[in-house]
């Protein structure tokens, strides 16, 4: 009768990796300057100039704004 030896496996615990950063701190800072405008009522619309009033847009501009100036942002969908 044959014995069955079992190895024991040492399991190495594993560190979980942090995501690396989407954003910038820096873009960060930029979109927060533009909802603080918007909330205030300031920030105003590119083309036509209307009030810039949905969260969604405010957070666009504040992104486009940081494309413009090199900061480090994932491409616009679409």
């Amino acid at each position: 009768m044959a014995t069955a030896t079992a190895k024991k496996t040492t399991s190495k615990k594993t560190s979980a990796k942090k995501p690396t950063r989407r954003y910038s701190p820096a873009a960060q800072k930029d979109v927060e300057t533009e909802m603080k405008a918007m909330k205030k009522g300031q920030l105003k619309s590119g083309r036509s100039g209307k009030k810039v009033t949905d969260p969604k847009q405010a957070i666009a501009i504040g992104l486009s704004k940081a494309r413009k100036e090199g900061k480090k942002v994932p491409p616009p969908k679409g």
